[in-house]
């Protein structure tokens, strides 16, 4: 009976010793985003793409279609490889791009992931090249200018650059990097959009734009994407560190 009692105290001794010298590990509890705001997005993202890609389906019709040849579709007619090019790559881009931004299927279809992501750079890098051509050797629109002229090329070549860095990232197995770039160059490709939606608004409040204001305003489109993408990009580091704060202040 005592040594019962005795070894009782004794594995009681040694419990509690444990748990002051070593706490048993737990879980924290980690936010994670909900599936439907993940769909919340994707949803945005492909609403937002919606306007230019309907525009470059209109623009493949006329090619195709043999649509009457005006001073503004010209250009195509004479060189049509390029805007298709650019035209079939950034709604593949467009698309793609809006899926990799949901968590789950990263999680549960990893192989999708980096297969869509392969696709995603090829395109990117088209989009970005075909843009470079077409500014560089079209001929400008009415409307345009050397000021909007910069600033295509000047984004064009940031997108490129952006997808490369992305690119060279994820080859040294530096994800959080990899995403980083390949936002800010999705954010790029996807300024089409947010231009139409700029121009939109500011032809309401201040009538149509001229050459100068139709380019800031379509600068501006860029740099609202580009800021977006920081501020996602920063939240989305941001999370670890919250995580790993969490974990320490509940062991402690």
């Amino acid at each position: 009976m005592n040594a019962n009692v005795h070894d009782e105290a004794r594995s009681s001794a040694v419990s509690q010793s444990n748990m002051l010298e070593k706490p048993a590990p737990q879980k924290a509890r980690i936010p994670v985003r909900t599936r439907s705001t993940e769909w919340l997005v994707i949803a945005g993202l492909l609403a937002l793409s919606f306007i230019p890609m309907a525009g470059g389906a209109f623009r493949l019709t006329q090619l195709t279609g043999g649509a009457q040849i005006t001073p503004a579709n010209a250009r195509f007619f004479a060189s049509p490889l390029p805007v298709v090019v650019h035209i079939v790559n950034a709604s593949l881009f467009a698309i793609l791009g809006a899926f990799q931004f949901a968590a789950s299927l990263r999680r549960r279809w990893p192989a999708w992931h980096r297969a869509a992501g392969r696709v995603l750079m090829v395109c990117g890098l088209l989009v970005g090249f075909s843009g470079l051509w077409m500014t560089l050797f079209y001929t400008w629109p009415a409307g345009d200018g050397i000021f909007l002229a910069a600033q295509r090329l000047f984004f064009g070549s940031a997108m490129i650059v952006s997808i490369v860095l992305s690119y060279a990232a994820i080859r040294r197995g530096n994800v959080t990097k990899h995403r980083a770039w390949m936002m800010r160059g999705y954010a790029i490709g996807l300024g089409a959009g947010t231009q139409a939606l700029v121009l939109m608004a500011g032809e309401m409040i201040a009538g149509k734009p001229g050459e100068l204001s139709r380019a800031l305003l379509m600068g501006a489109a860029w740099v609202i994407n580009l800021a977006v993408a920081e501020w996602a990009i920063r939240k989305q580091q941001a999370r670890p560190a919250r995580k790993a704060s969490a974990v320490l202040s509940h062991l402690s």
